[in-house]
């Protein structure tokens, strides 16, 4: 039972190691390169296909030595049976003695094995060895005395044999004997082993330029899959796949020829691109002028504010190299569209509070005022005072309320009275503003108002006083007016173009969100509500902003220029 034991826990180690050894052949297997597995699988199929090929021609050959075995025998006995001295030594009871020597030599000369003269009986007069002259032939020679030549395979006692036989035809046109001339198989096999040392030398040299055609194939694949293996290339694949389709900022991968190798489904929702989009130019990638010459020049950029469509995009582009050779760009994308809208409703916000302030601020100096002149006992001066700075400030706030029917609008215009008063300038709202009705989000009407505000006080301060902006917003009829003219030196004709276009800007950044965007904003949402923007210079910059209160057909609207 001990060695019962002992021969089942050997046994069982055995089978451990053994199953040990398989998953550590499986995972160096596992380990190994693509290109590798490629090239072994290569050198695998091209081995058997050499075999077979070679097996194919080496069975061809051997068909073909036959053949040429049966026709040289053939030949022999019929060039034998048409000749003179044979004709005339079988006429003759007894056949001469030179006849044997003659026969001897033509077998010599035709390296065969046997040749063979017998007479109509079956009697043999001619053979090489002589002692079986005068013995009877055991296989049928009918066919052949009836006038026919005949060519066998047989089996004899030195393997697979031809013999071929020829009738030797007399005077009167019958048989007069025949001539049977044997090869056997070492004969056939020299002839067959005489070739075999060419087919192998091809088959190496093929195999060789095979093996060496796959070396080159794979030594591509190696570089083109960097060396990985198919479980790391799986994985790889797996996890950046995940990755794409997860992150929340868009990535677009452009090749060294400026085509599209990749858009994850966020850079495809962010340029509006389509499944089919892989291998577009990158100059079809986008309708904006600055984002397109970004992706096409497809230098580093870092956190640059681009206009797409109806969105804000932020991109930061960095170029790809791998050992020193330029592998392309990635760009990512990030959506900035909500959160400028939120910034300048917060600029709204924080103008309304800092008017408050102001307000407030200037408040307190005139109850101050009031007080003291209580104080000194002038009662009459001061009620007189605090009703007029009451009455103008009140009169502007009922008026700017009682004008525009949304009160985000009309907090944002309260909020820049200030803010002009502040920087030491005088914002005018007109008597004649009037907005019933607001045809478009409230939000894209302050990104409008409040840019050409903000453009217009920039502008006026870089002229001497009197500095003044004049803001005028009515709906008549079935268009909503949005007038703002400024004291500044005005807009140059020829710069109006690029004015609307992102990263103009004639004053450097002050603003989160970047330089050049004011004008840039305007336009893009004046478009999407299907509006026009004119813009004259005259004593100062006027801006025009007109929106149909109808929404008409998208048409493709640039801002224009006036005289």
């Amino acid at each position: 039972m001990g060695r019962s034991r002992l021969s089942l826990d050997g046994g069982a180690n055995v089978t451990g190691t053994t199953t040990r050894g398989n998953r550590y052949a499986f995972r160096r297997l596992r380990a190994v390169s693509v290109a590798r597995q490629f090239f072994l699988l290569q050198l695998g199929v091209l081995a058997v296909l050499v075999t077979a090929v070679l097996a194919a021609a080496y069975v061809e050959i051997s068909h073909e030595s036959e053949s040429h075995a049966a026709n040289v025998s053939l030949a022999v006995a019929r060039t034998l049976a048409h000749s003179p001295d044979v004709r005339t030594a079988l006429s003759r009871p007894e056949p001469p003695p030179g006849l044997q020597s003659l026969v001897e030599t033509v077998r010599q000369a035709n390296n065969v094995d046997f040749i063979v003269i017998a007479r109509p009986d079956g009697t043999r007069c001619v053979h090489r060895d002589p002692t079986r002259l005068g013995t009877q032939i055991n296989w049928d020679i009918a066919p052949v005395l009836n006038g026919h030549e005949l060519t066998q395979f047989y089996q004899g006692r030195l393997g697979t044999s031809v013999r071929a036989s020829a009738p030797v035809i007399g005077a009167d046109s019958t048989a007069i004997g025949i001539v049977s001339v044997v090869m056997t198989q070492p004969k056939i096999g020299d002839q067959l082993h005489g070739r075999l040392p060419g087919l192998l030398i091809a088959a190496g040299l093929a195999l060789l330029a095979a093996a060496f055609a796959s070396f080159v194939i794979s030594r591509r694949l190696r570089r083109q899959t960097l060396g990985l293996g198919p479980a790391e290339i799986t994985r790889m694949y797996e996890h950046h796949d995940a990755v794409l389709h997860t992150v929340s900022q868009g990535l677009v991968v452009l090749g060294p020829d400026r085509q599209l190798v990749l858009a994850n489904d966020e850079a495809q929702r962010l340029l509006s691109l389509g499944p089919d989009a892989e291998g577009r130019p990158s100059t079809g990638l986008t309708d904006s002028p600055s984002l397109r010459k970004l992706l096409t020049a497809g230098h580093d950029a870092e956190d640059e504010i681009h206009l797409a469509g109806e969105r804000v995009l932020v991109v930061t582009q960095r170029t790809a190299r791998r050992d020193g050779r330029l592998v392309g760009t990635v760009a990512t994308l990030r959506d900035h569209t909500e959160l400028l809208a939120l910034t300048s409703e917060l600029d709204s916000a924080r103008s309304f509070a800092e008017s408050l302030r102001a307000q407030a601020h200037e408040a307190a100096n005139r109850l101050h005022t009031v007080v003291t002149l209580i104080a000194v006992g002038k009662p009459e001066e001061a009620m007189e005072f605090a009703a007029a700075e009451l009455t103008a400030t009140q009169q502007l706030v009922d008026r700017v309320v009682e004008s525009i029917a949304d009160p985000p609008v009309a907090a944002l215009l309260l909020g820049k009275v200030a803010e002009a008063q502040r920087k030491g300038l005088h914002l005018v709202i007109s008597d004649d503003t009037r907005v019933d009705t607001v045809p478009i989000d409230a939000r894209d009407l302050i990104s409008i108002v409040g840019n050409l505000v903000d453009n217009a006080i920039d502008a006026a301060l870089t002229t001497p006083s009197p500095r003044r902006v004049d803001v005028t917003m009515r709906t008549e009829s079935d268009t909503l007016t949005i007038r703002v003219r400024d004291t500044g030196t005005g807009l140059d004709p020829a710069t109006v173009r690029t004015a609307f276009t992102a990263g103009w800007s004639t004053k450097t950044a002050d603003r989160p969100h970047g330089r050049g965007l004011g004008l840039a904003l305007v336009a893009q949402v004046v478009k999407r509500h299907h509006g026009t923007i004119d813009v004259i210079s005259d004593g100062g910059a006027i801006f025009t902003v007109r929106i149909p209160l109808r929404q008409q057909p998208e048409r493709n609207h640039r801002p224009e220029t006036s005289s």
